[in-house]
């Protein structure tokens, strides 16, 4: 394979996309919950050459319980797990930057960068809803506008810790007895508005300098955090026009912060549901719909748009103006509304239309199909890779590994093998040069 190449990962959403995916038949109720589940994912995506599996995180119950699997348990621990049981798949989870610290953010995710041999990646969130925040002593959201600059300095304290070391700061001669050079170990004495922190790290650099940087934000303040520091965002667009639009937008925000335009990589978020033929494919689409109730898909979808579901006619369209949520969420609060308008839907029909989820687009149809969108969006630029989310797991993404990434590879789109171990080598990404010896050249 030669000049640019796709990338593929695995939004390991529990049981699958679908809210109904752990009723489907061969799947596994408790599956959530188990560890094996997330390594056997992992196995099936390695199978596959994918360069990655996803950890969202939710460190509170924001959803139906009573109806559907939850986000719960910690990606991090989880993802070393993973690391034991796999040999070059990435490892990327979510930390949210506004109910944690820098200097154990900075340390957990080294230390699983060091655990992988260097496959670690850091999905850097802002978590806004209320549940969350209960969860950790506020009683509402902090600001839309003050996360996004906690989190900007967050970032910055973060990598000043994983360059605190110098790379040969570390010697351990046994003949001279000399273990660390404490001059090539530099405290960052980070004063700032949100955080103080004196260091050095702990660790030594991480294996790939920085584990891999990920943003998903969606806003204003989530792309200029993403434009000066991500290295991969995950993004929502529902339509080929939008992402083209997003994509441009990023890059040039990118360059304003004196990065190459080329410096990110826009995964877009893609659902699949896949069958033999269009009718079959259709068919499962209609028997996962059939077991979500309408009472739970409803109180999705007003909650993406934070309206009261009162508020919505099932067979009327949106309301007409329906403000930007000041708080966040606007990733796909804005996919779903330009889905709506586009298509022209009732909310009936946009309930169906979002298969129980809440914004990221959704292929129905044959292998062939699949592979033919996705060729569609890279060759074009509108995506450099995607982040799956088969509609119900392990069996969805056994589908796209043993029919749909052949015809990748055999369109020269996608790798047929792994040509080097770390995340950053799977992506394309450069290893960060430490500040110290940049300052020394």
């Amino acid at each position: 394979m030669s000049g640019r190449e796709l990338h593929l990962n695995i939004n390991i959403l529990h049981s699958g996309f679908s809210p109904a995916a752990w009723r489907m038949e061969g799947s596994d109720p408790r599956a959530s919950f188990d560890i094996n589940h997330y390594i056997n994912v992992a196995r099936i995506a390695e199978r596959g050459t994918f360069d990655a599996v996803f950890l969202a995180d939710q460190a509170a119950i924001s959803d139906r319980v009573d109806f559907r699997p939850l986000t719960s348990l910690e990606p991090t621990i989880v993802l070393a797990l993973v690391a034991a049981n796999t040999q070059h798949i990435g490892l990327i989870a979510t930390a949210s930057t506004t109910y944690n610290e820098p200097y154990n953010i900075a340390r957990r995710f080294a230390t699983l960068d060091y655990a992988s041999a260097g496959r670690a990646g850091w999905n850097i969130v802002t978590s806004a809803d209320l549940s969350q925040s209960r969860n950790f002593g506020l009683e509402k959201p902090v600001a839309h506008s003050s996360r996004y600059e906690r989190a900007g300095e967050f970032t910055a304290v973060v990598k000043a810790l994983w360059d605190s070391w110098e790379e040969d700061a570390f010697i351990g001669d046994v003949a001279t007895g000399r273990f660390v050079d404490p001059t090539r170990v530099h405290a960052i004495a980070h004063r700032g508005k949100h955080f103080q922190v004196h260091g050095p790290h702990n660790i030594p650099r991480p294996p790939q300098g920085h584990p891999v940087l990920v943003q998903a934000g969606g806003s204003d303040d989530g792309r200029e955090l993403a434009a000066e520091h991500a290295e991969a965002v995950f993004s929502a667009s529902q339509s080929f026009e939008e992402a083209l639009d997003y994509a441009g937008d990023l890059r040039r925000r990118a360059a304003r912060f004196g990065r190459p335009a080329d410096s990110i990589l826009v995964l877009a978020g893609l659902a699949t549901i896949i069958g033999s033929t269009e009718i079959e494919a259709k068919r499962r689409q209609e028997e996962l719909r059939e077991l979500i109730p309408l009472e739970y898909s409803l109180a999705r979808l007003a909650g993406v748009l934070q309206l009261d579901a009162k508020n919505l006619d099932l067979d009327a369209p949106l309301p007409d103006d329906i403000p930007l949520p000041p708080d966040g969420g606007h990733t796909f609060f804005r996919a779903t509304l330009a889905l709506a308008k586009r298509e022209g839907l009732s909310v009936r029909g946009l309930i169906r239309a979002l298969n129980g989820g809440t914004g990221h687009r959704t292929i129905v149809g044959t292998p062939q199909d699949v592979a033919d969108d996705i060729e569609r969006w890279f060759v074009a630029g509108a995506a450099d890779g995607f982040n799956l989310m088969p509609d119900v797991l392990p069996h969805g993404l056994e589908v796209f590994v043993d029919e749909v990434v052949p015809i990748l590879r055999k369109r020269g789109l996608f790798r047929r093998a792994y040509s080097g171990r770390t995340l950053r080598e799977h992506l394309g990404l450069a290893r960060p040069t430490n500040p110290y010896a940049a300052a020394a050249e």
